[in-house]
């Protein structure tokens, strides 16, 4: 079970995919400094209670609980820092419980320029897993410097993405309506030196199911549109015996035209975690002139 938090790039997903809560304002026509889908990323506080979805018989888990928040602020002059945190408690079929808890915060430069990262987790209060360091873009490769867990240099595809970075393609192809994205990601996740592959599915567009009122977390999504976007994590090391490769696990959610997430699911295969917004708070966004 530890492998659903000790996997520190469950945050990068969120990230690299509008980041379960990535809160965008559309413009009427032209592009802004968000991207050039004519969108920009809104300071935002959302929260999300998780719990199990459908699982296997050999799972292992007979029970599961848990809340996410995540925090989004900046611009794409400044660039955009993320804290984001995940605490579930697990129960097992043999009657033990489990709490881990994956904090992370990163700061992505504008136009991708770098990406500074800290994550840790903690399973029972314990740390049992930290990252952290900086990526820097390069004509010919980008570059990481690690701190932890320990002090090493290495370089990663030009190619790969940073988290934000890949929010953006994803929004600008959802409007654009391209249906499918293959992209490599680096967000720091475990010890720092993995790059995922992924494969990211979008959607017809549809109109919103939310129904408007001050009761509802959500109510502001009401008489939107949104795409359903599946997004699949993919560490290019694990093949299997036919050398094929199956997703580590799939995130499924709903992105709306403003930016907002919803519907959310984790796929890890023998289990899935669902995700409910519980609240959402945009804050005063900050000027950028370019």
């Amino acid at each position: 079970m530890q492998r659903v938090l000790m996997n520190g790039s469950v945050a990068g997903v969120f990230f690299a995919t509008a980041a379960i809560a990535g809160v965008f304002s559309w413009e009427a026509s032209g592009a802004t400094a968000g991207g050039k889908g004519g969108y920009k990323l809104v300071p935002h506080r959302a929260v999300y209670d998780m719990k199990l979805g459908e699982k296997e018989d050999n799972s292992g888990i007979a029970g599961l609980a848990g809340r996410m928040v995540y925090e989004f602020s900046g611009n794409a002059c400044d660039g955009y820092s993320v804290n984001f945190r995940f605490v579930t408690r697990f129960q097992n079929t043999d009657g033990g419980s489990q709490v881990t808890d994956l904090q992370t915060t990163s700061f992505e430069e504008p136009q991708a320029e770098s990406y500074q990262f800290l994550s840790k987790t903690y399973v029972d209060q314990e740390l049992v897993e930290e990252s952290r360091g900086t990526a820097k873009a390069g004509a010919e490769a980008k570059t990481v410097e690690l701190k932890e867990p320990s002090e090493k240099s290495l370089k990663i595809n030009p190619e790969v993405m940073f988290p934000t970075e890949h929010l953006l393609k994803i929004l600008d192809s959802a409007e654009s309506g391209v249906s499918f994205i293959a992209a490599d990601i680096y967000d720091g996740a475990e010890t720092g030196e993995k790059v995922y592959s992924t494969t990211t599915v979008i959607g017809a567009k549809a109109p919103s199911q939310v129904e408007a009122g001050p009761e509802n977390p959500d109510a502001s999504l009401a008489g939107l549109h949104y795409w359903p976007v599946t997004v699949a994590y993919f560490d290019p090391t694990d093949e299997d015996a036919t050398g094929e490769l199956t997703p580590v696990y799939q995130l499924s959610f709903w992105l709306y035209q403003n930016g907002v997430s919803g519907h959310l699911t984790l796929d890890y295969g023998d289990f899935t975690i669902k995700g409910k917004m519980a609240a959402l708070e945009l804050y005063d966004e900050s000027d950028c002139n370019r």
